[in-house]
């Protein structure tokens, strides 16, 4: 599967595959570049043609979209690969779901409609489900009124480069007390977060729960996401950014029928 920098020049991309995959259980605490490392073992065990870049250090043509973070569970992460021969979609779902450690689950594959622009060009929003041990819904549901009813929510995030100030509040869409798992003790939070710069994520609105009531749950939450895609304003609902490529390709089996 991989080339050597002084061979021939990589063959070209004739097929792009989207792929939806979900991290599950401990593989939520894989960070990207285990993923990324897994992703092309597992490449190579099921054989997949995929395409290689051209220059000194040639790699997989594959593509990331928006990474959750580290030790965030998701059943909606999306990335494309280019094939340098054509395999049906299914198959290769297949072959990478098999190759893939458990938990690191293939959703699903499509072929990429050509001329329909980028994947990432359909993700401008992100669903969330917070589990929250310990901690009373009424309680909950006090600070999210308070944090909805906030112009604004400073927290502070460590990063590489020091401690950094943004505000958790201008993102969040949407934030809701849902119906709580009483069986564990356990209240439940939904959120609907637009992809900003800086990017919000689920311990970004904990700390602004913090912030604005003092929220502090006495175990750690579970955070999973459910779903990226547009957000339609009017129903609140987020598209599914696979939609078109699956469209296009139901028709192109009518017509080829």
């Amino acid at each position: 599967m991989a080339r050597s920098p002084g061979g021939p020049p990589p063959t070209p991309v004739v097929q792009r595959l989207r792929v939806r995959y979900a991290r599950r259980g401990r593989m939520r605490f894989t960070s990207h570049r285990d993923f990324a490392r897994a992703l092309e073992r597992a490449l190579r065990r099921a054989a997949v043609p995929v395409g290689f870049s051209a220059g000194f250090s040639p790699h997989p043509k594959v593509s990331y979209l928006g990474a959750v973070p580290t030790g965030a569970a998701s059943e909606a992460e999306y990335l494309e690969i280019g094939l340098a021969a054509r395999r049906a979609p299914g198959t290769v779902g297949e072959a990478l779901d098999a190759a893939l450690p458990p938990g690191l689950d293939i959703v699903e594959v499509v072929q990429a409609r050509i001329g329909a622009g980028s994947l990432a060009e359909r993700i401008d929003t992100s669903e969330w489900v917070l589990r929250l041990p310990g901690v009373d819904d009424a309680e909950l549901g006090h600070a999210v009124g308070a944090f909805l009813h906030a112009g604004e929510v400073t927290v502070e995030r460590v990063t590489r480069e020091g401690r950094r100030r943004l505000d958790a509040r201008a993102c969040v869409v949407r934030l809701e007390c849902v119906e709580p798992d009483t069986d564990h003790g356990c209240a439940i939070l939904r959120a609907v977060v637009r992809h900003g710069s800086p990017a919000v994520r689920p311990d970004d609105v904990l700390a602004g729960l913090r912030v604005v009531a003092g929220l502090v749950p006495p175990s750690p939450p579970l955070a999973t996401r459910l779903a990226q895609g547009l957000l339609d304003p009017s129903t609140g609902r987020l598209a599914d950014p696979l939609a078109p490529d699956r469209e296009h390709a139901a028709v192109d089996e009518v017509v080829g029928a």
